[in-house]
C-alpha cells in the first residue's frame, strides 16, 4: 500500500514512496528531483502531473503498454494526477524513435479510432476518475502554431544535439533519407510538457531522447524540468524481440482468459523476472523466492504469474478457470471444451486455406510455414504436405501450435 501525499512527507514515507515508484525503471532524471518534487508537492497540497503522450499509431494495447500505464497508476494511487497526451498532432509527423525509415502520415480518421480504443483500453489499467485523470490532445496547441511560433521553438535545440538520437546518427551514416519534419517531433513532445505543466513524463527507453528533450524545452521556457523515467521494453514472447501486434509475440489486453493465461504459460522461463516486476505488484522478496527453484517449481511460478495477470484484466474466477483449462487440455492432453467452429463445405479444401480460414494464419505464407514446421493437425493427425487437401468431416478438430484449436463445421 503506498502512502499518499497532501501531508507532510516523512523521510520514512518518501523512502517508501521513492522505492516503489523505482521499481523497475531503467532510468531517472533525476531520483534527487524525483524526491524534492514529491516533497514540495506535499508541503503545498498539490498533485503533481504525470504525463504520457500516446500516439495513437495503433489501435490495441498489449502488456508492453501496460508497463507505463502500471507506473501511472501508482503515481495516481499516491493522489497525483495523470495527464495523457493523444499525440493527435505529433502523429501527422511519426515518431523517428527506433525506426530506420520515415515512417508513414496518419489520416485524422485512422488516429480518432486509434486513440478511442486506445483509451478505452487504457481504463483497465489507470483510474479513470476525473480527479485522477486528464485526457488531452495535442492539436489544441500545436495546431495553432504559426511559422514564427515554429521558428522560435527550432531555435530552442541544436542540429548536434539532435543528431545525438541514434536512429538519426544511424540513418544519416547509412545514407537514409531523414526528413526535415522528423527533427520536430522531439520538439513539439516537448512543447507537450510546457503547455501542460508537466512534473513527471514516463516512457520507454527509446523514448529517452524525446523525454529529456522535453527538459530543455521546459527549462528554455521558463519552467522547472520535467523528472523523467524510463522504463524497459518488455520483451514478447519469443524471449527476443520486443512485444509487439506486428511481429505476433504479444499479449493483448482483451485477449481473453485461457488465451491470455496459456501465452504466459509460453514465454522463456529467462523472462519471468522482467514479468513479475514489470507487470505485477508482488513484492521482490516474493519473486524472488517464486524464482528460485529449489522453493519453486519454474512451471508453478510460471502458473501464477499467469493467474495474476489474468486476475488482472478480469477476475479471480477467470484465473482460475483458465488456469484449470490449460492444465486440462495441456497436462492430461484433452481438447478445450469451448472451441470456434470452422465452417466450410463439403466439398475437398486445401489445408493452407483451412488454417488461414481458421484465422490460424493471417496469410498463405504464414500457413505454409506452420505446416512445414510441423504445427498442423486434424485430429491428432499431422499434416506435412502443404499442398494437401482434405474431405471435411464434422467435428474434426484442426490444432494449429500447442494452443489454437477449432472445431470444423460442415455446411
Amino acid at each position: 500500500m503506498l502512502i499518499g501525499p497532501m501531508a507532510k512527507l516523512s523521510k520514512d514515507d518518501l523512502a517508501r514512496q521513492v522505492m516503489d515508484l523505482s521499481r523497475g525503471c531503467e532510468g531517472i532524471y533525476t531520483q534527487k528531483e524525483l524526491e524534492d518534487r514529491l516533497v514540495s508537492a506535499a508541503q503545498q497540497g498539490r498533485q503533481m502531473r504525470i504525463k504520457l503522450g500516446l500516439d495513437p499509431t495503433a489501435p490495441d494495447i498489449h502488456l508492453g503498454h501496460t508497463v507505463v500505464l502500471r507506473k501511472i497508476r501508482q503515481f495516481q494511487d499516491l493522489g497525483h494526477k495523470a495527464v495523457i497526451i493523444i499525440g493527435d498532432y505529433t502523429a501527422r509527423v511519426g515518431d523517428p524513435s527506433g525506426v530506420n525509415k520515415t515512417r508513414p502520415v496518419l489520416t485524422p480518421d485512422q488516429i480518432d479510432a486509434n486513440a478511442a480504443t486506445y483509451v478505452q483500453q487504457a481504463g483497465k489499467v489507470i483510474d479513470t476518475s476525473p480527479d485522477k485523470l486528464e485526457i488531452r490532445h495535442n492539436s489544441e496547441w500545436l495546431g495553432k502554431l504559426n511559422l514564427a511560433d515554429i521558428l522560435e521553438l527550432a531555435s530552442q535545440m541544436t542540429v548536434a544535439r539532435m543528431m545525438e538520437r541514434d536512429t538519426f546518427d544511424k540513418r544519416f551514416k547509412a545514407e537514409i533519407p531523414i526528413g526535415v519534419h522528423e527533427f520536430l517531433y522531439p520538439l513539439m513532445q516537448g512543447c507537450d510538457s510546457v503547455k501542460i505543466q508537466a512534473d513527471v513524463e514516463l516512457g520507454g527507453t527509446d523514448q529517452t531522447f524525446n523525454n529529456l528533450a522535453g527538459r530543455r524545452i521546459q527549462e528554455a521556457n521558463g519552467q522547472p524540468p520535467q523528472i523523467v523515467m524510463v522504463l524497459p521494453i518488455l520483451v514478447g514472447l519469443d524471449g527476443v524481440d520486443k512485444m509487439s501486434k506486428s511481429k505476433g509475440n504479444y499479449i493483448g489486453v482483451t485477449d481473453e482468459p485461457n488465451d491470455m493465461f496459456g501465452k504466459v504459460m509460453s514465454i522463456p522461463d529467462a523472462l519471468m523476472r522482467n514479468y513479475f516486476t514489470l507487470l505485477t505488484d508482488l513484492p521482490l522478496e516474493q519473486i524472488d523466492q517464486f524464482l528460485d527453484a529449489d522453493k519453486t517449481h519454474p512451471r508453478d511460478a510460471k502458473a501464477t504469474l499467469g493467474r495474476m495477470i489474468v486476475e488482472t484484466y478480469y477476475d479471480s474466477a477467470s484465473a482460475e478457470a483458465a488456469s484449470g483449462e490449460f492444465d486440462r487440455v495441456f497436462s492430461n492432453r484433452n481438447t478445450p471444451t469451448d472451441m470456434p467452429e470452422i465452417a466450410v463445405s463439403a466439398d475437398e479444401i486445401g489445408i493452407i486455406e483451412l488454417v488461414t480460414k481458421a484465422g490460424f494464419a493471417k496469410s498463405n505464407s504464414e500457413a505454409r510455414r506452420l505446416v512445414k514446421q510441423n504445427a498442423v493437425s486434424i485430429d491428432d493427425a499431422k499434416i506435412t504436405d502443404v499442398d494437401a487437401a482434405i474431405s471435411p468431416t464434422n467435428g474434426s478438430i484442426l490444432r494449429v501450435g500447442k494452443r489454437r484449436f477449432g472445431k470444423i463445421a460442415v455446411k
